[in-house]
């Protein structure tokens, strides 16, 4: 056990990602030496951001404490501290539950930890981080909590109603963080679509975007999570505009069928749905579209899920993820459904799903054989150097690997030329720096 070393935890989301970073800024300020995801953890302090969105989450952030719980047992630990979404949504629960744990904090109040620790949180580091990613890339959190109130998630349960961060201290944080060498940003929140509306009265992520890609040294800004409902159009030929804005918007549909869009309560329609993503594709031509689906939703019958499987093969997503339902307390489907549908159902639906997706996406990235595209490097693996187009988003998406005949340097940029490709990966040779 090493005095004055906190390590510090993350699981779940980019999101939760970023709230670590600025507390292990605030840390050492405070004087700490600071580790995060160690793979041997020794320092006298732990603090825990825990994931609380589904089922497998919760149960990873509960196993997580529950180790380090035996080793504050074993005196290898000193403090443990939790704090994030599984800890804001079931903190009188946990502290009743887990006593050894010193502190439970939610998602907004950590800063309270240091003084608790005796230490100052210092407002003046607010923007501030100590970056976790490789130092090319960083996350930019714009906002916090959720309005959609969808039928299914426990997200607006645990963050609350929607909260934008003023663009002023947006575009300061990527100011900053381009100083420090970052050249690209994912753009990150529970809707972005919906952001501005609470501190500007109407929608401001085409303006706020705008700003971002006019700061000097950026050079890509991909965008998560938009939502389909009221979708801000004039978003559009701001990605058409910029170059550095990714052809790559990642926007959640999880269904099709009209009875399953009213039953989860996505305020969307099948019709308006191909129609956006029409439109999506007719004016940014090459863009590259990322969605998450939901399968095995209370109500969802064959003839829904066929309706699915066809939207899939139809739109032909470049990038798709998807899940099996998983009820959550205090969701109006908890409340109001019956989980009805076998869990055995729900995989072989969710295994269907993938299968097309893994086609689709074989057909797709075969089509880039021969291509010349931008590649970022962000590092070396056994016998390649993985890199990433602009189509694809860190830890979600295909990689592209290059073999070692030339060195290249991580964290820039080179041309590369396709050679071959896999359902899920690139394989290419460099031609040139960019």
């Amino acid at each position: 056990m090493i005095k004055n070393r906190v390590d510090i935890i993350t699981l779940g989301c980019s999101k939760n990602l970023v709230d670590s970073e600025h507390l292990m800024r605030q840390f050492e300020a405070a004087g700490y030496e600071v580790r995060h995801d160690a793979e041997k953890v020794t320092g006298e302090i732990v603090v825990i951001n825990t994931c609380g969105f589904i089922g497998d989450a919760k149960e990873e952030s509960i196993n997580m404490i529950l180790n380090f719980v035996a080793a504050k047992a074993k005196k290898k630990i000193k403090k443990l501290y939790v704090m994030g979404c599984l800890s804001e949504r079931f903190m009188t629960e946990l502290a009743g539950e887990i006593p050894e744990v010193d502190k439970f904090y939610g998602k907004f109040d950590w800063n309270k930890l240091l003084d608790d620790l005796g230490k100052e949180y210092i407002s003046d580091l607010r923007l501030e981080r100590i970056l976790t990613t490789p130092p090319h890339y960083a996350y930019i959190k714009i906002a916090e909590g959720c309005n959609r109130m969808c039928s299914y998630c426990a997200i607006p349960i645990i963050t609350g109603r929607y909260q934008s961060r003023s663009m002023e201290d947006i575009v300061e944080e990527v100011e900053m963080l381009v100083r420090k060498g970052v050249k690209e940003f994912q753009i990150i929140a529970q809707d972005l679509t919906y952001y501005g509306m609470d501190i500007y009265k109407k929608f401001c992520i085409a303006e706020l975007v705008d700003r971002i890609a006019s700061v000097p040294g950026v050079e890509w800004i991909r965008l998560h999570y938009a939502y389909p409902a009221r979708f801000p159009y004039d978003l559009l030929p701001v990605m058409r505009k910029h170059p550095n804005v990714c052809k790559y918007l990642d926007i959640a549909l999880q269904h099709i069928s009209d009875n399953m869009l009213q039953t989860m309560h996505r305020h969307v329609t099948k019709k308006e749905t191909y129609e956006l993503l029409s439109r999506i594709r007719e004016e940014v031509p090459g863009i590259h579209i990322r969605t998450t689906l939901m399968v095995g939703h209370p109500g969802e019958g064959e003839s829904d899920f066929e309706e699915l499987k066809e939207f899939v093969r139809q739109v032909r997503f470049e990038r798709m993820g998807a899940f099996a339902y998983s009820e959550e307390e205090g969701t109006f489907s908890a409340e109001h459904y019956s989980d009805d549908i076998p869990e055995d159902v729900k995989q072989e639906r969710l295994d269907e799903l993938m299968a097309i997706q893994e086609e689709i996406a074989a057909e797709i990235n075969a089509s880039k054989i021969g291509e010349e595209m931008k590649v970022i490097i962000d590092r070396e693996e056994g016998d390649y150097y993985i890199g990433r187009t602009e189509f694809d988003s860190p830890e979600v998406d295909p990689e592209v690997l290059i073999g070692k005949e030339k060195p290249l340097i991580t964290g820039e940029f080179y041309t590369v030329r396709i050679t071959d490709a896999q359902a899920f990966d690139l394989f290419g040779e460099v031609l040139r720096p960019v």
